[in-house]
């Protein structure tokens, strides 16, 4: 509970990070270390408050043991600390450093007090863990024989293979790209999450047991389009190597899909001018840059570069904020960010209560970024795109756009055009971080899975949380591509929960934890 009285005596105090003119002159991390005294004094405003909401169904997704830790940090005990922490969570590194905190939003001292900084002392505790040598690799003592294929090697199937191996199981994750990992090596760019720091814990994996095989494609040849995300894979040093999955499940006891939510959402698919150069999906241009990065510290120019240009990002979210700061990083003329919706309030409105997510008004560290180059936040709210102008050879030079007012609706639409707002913005490069629509479904039209349509226009495997079971025998299927898109604290939680349902499949009992829903 950290000190009894230590949420009167000390006020919230987040770590912060490096300044941001000097951040983005380069990729590397954003994130300052904090000083230990800083992280006692906060543990200590952890309180004894009953109920721990932080790790209830509205806070954590993975149970994290956030009291007990917290308390353990007050007390300067970092190695029971980070015991109490892999308890839970697999990768605390990835989540300390990209998960929006929902513990945060459903912390007790967060209904009249700015909350603990939860996510501050998680990613201390497992910084220091690695630092002092404490996280070692723990191979299984004992084999059971059974053969587990997992397609896909983002946060869910990285989880499942981890848990599945720790019980003994021989455990192969197949991934299509050149480096394992998925979102968390392409997905989220180096400032938010070193990719040192991801191939660490893919090492730490290797030597407990789990196998990787990268480029390796499972599913259909013609899933890959010219100019699709996954196509930047076969340009260097990777020759994609195509596996039907009806022959790893005749391989293998069990077949995991983990293959994530890569179809994009494209709402401007029918606006005049879509088709011409200089559009891009959000992460063809993130993948393409940290893969650059990775290979070539951008040397070999391999990568969609925004310098000197005007860029527009349509869409927010972290895939948006994440456009804005590699932009910037590139150099960019100048940068804006188009809303649909109505800017959040500062403080949560009286249909959001606690402990629900707050859906406040936020500055990501690229809006601060943003608003430090360019002297002004990049958001324009209740922004509509209508046109993509082009400048006669055949590429984008501006949009077209008319301002939204979401307290007049239409009968086909929640909002109404304002009249004569009408406004074109210079663009030389358009970013659509606009979300995903689901996986791809070569495999499972190839193993015959079903769907299920939970969000409208949606489509992911049918597989419900808790069995993951599919509707061929043997096959499961957990994170984004069972989900829709989410957080990788939520990949986690499924990748957890897959697992302890392989392994329930595979010796009809398990040790594994259950995962709540």
């Amino acid at each position: 509970m950290g000190k009894p009285t230590g949420f009167q005596e000390f006020d919230r105090q987040v770590v912060p990070y490096r300044e941001p003119l000097v951040r983005i002159q380069d990729f590397g991390e954003i994130y300052t270390t904090p000083l230990e005294e800083h992280l006692h004094t906060q543990g200590a405003r952890c309180m004894d408050c009953g109920v721990p909401f932080c790790q209830s169904s509205n806070g954590c997704p993975i149970d994290n043991l956030i009291p007990e830790w917290n308390d353990l940090i007050y007390r300067g005990r970092w190695q029971d600390a980070l015991n109490r922490l892999h308890k839970t969570n697999n990768f605390p590194e990835f989540t300390g450093r990209t998960c929006p905190a929902p513990c945060e939003g459903a912390c007790v001292l967060g209904i009249n007090e700015p909350p603990v900084t939860i996510k501050n002392i998680e990613n201390a505790i497992i910084d220091r863990g690695f630092s002092e040598g404490w996280v070692l690799p723990h191979p299984p003592a004992t084999r059971t024989g059974k053969q587990v294929a997992i397609v896909g090697s983002g946060p869910a199937g990285l989880a499942a293979a981890a848990q599945l191996n720790s019980v003994g199981h021989n455990v192969t994750v197949y991934e299509r790209a050149d480096r394992i990992g998925g979102l968390l090596m392409y997905g989220i760019p180096n400032m938010k999450l070193d990719k040192s720091i991801v191939q660490r814990r893919v090492n730490l994996l290797a030597e407990e047991g789990v196998k990787f095989v990268t480029c390796t494609h499972v599913g259909k040849s013609e899933e890959f389009p010219e100019g699709h995300m996954t196509s930047v894979m076969t340009e260097r040093g990777c020759q994609i190597e195509f596996i039907d999955p009806r022959q790893l499940l005749d391989q293998n006891d069990a077949l995991l899909l983990t293959t994530g939510a890569t179809r994009p959402f494209d709402p401007v698919a029918n606006c005049p001018g879509r088709d011409l150069k200089g559009i891009y999906f959000a992460m063809d241009f993130l993948t393409r840059n940290t893969k650059s990065l990775l290979d070539s510290n951008l040397e070999d120019q391999a990568y969609t570069s925004a310098s000197g240009k005007h860029v527009v990002v349509i869409g927010g979210g972290d895939t948006g904020a994440d456009c804005i700061g590699t932009s910037l990083r590139h150099g960019c003329n100048s940068m804006v960010n188009f809303e649909l919706l109505v800017q959040p309030p500062a403080q949560r409105a009286a249909n959001n209560p606690w402990p629900t997510w707050p859906r406040i008004f936020r500055v990501d560290y690229s809006h601060a970024e943003t608003k430090a180059q360019f002297n002004k936040d990049p958001r324009a709210f209740c922004v509509m795109t209508k046109e993509f102008l082009g400048n006669g050879t055949d590429r984008v030079r501006a949009v077209k756009t008319v301002e939204v007012d979401w307290t007049k609706s239409t009968d086909k639409s929640p909002f109404s055009e304002v009249p004569d707002s009408e406004r074109e913005w210079p663009a030389d490069l358009i970013l659509l971080a606009t979300g995903f629509v689901g996986p791809e479904k070569g495999v499972g039209e190839m193993l015959g899975l079903e769907m299920q349509n939970p969000r409208g226009n949606w489509e992911t495997f049918q597989a419900n949380h808790g069995p993951f079971a599919t509707n061929i025998e043997g096959v499961f299927a957990a994170g984004d591509c069972r989900r829709g898109q989410s957080l990788v604290v939520w990949a986690i939680n499924e990748g957890r929960g897959a697992a302890r349902s392989v392994d329930e499949y595979l010796m009809n009992v398990s040790s594994l934890p259950v995962q709540g829903p």
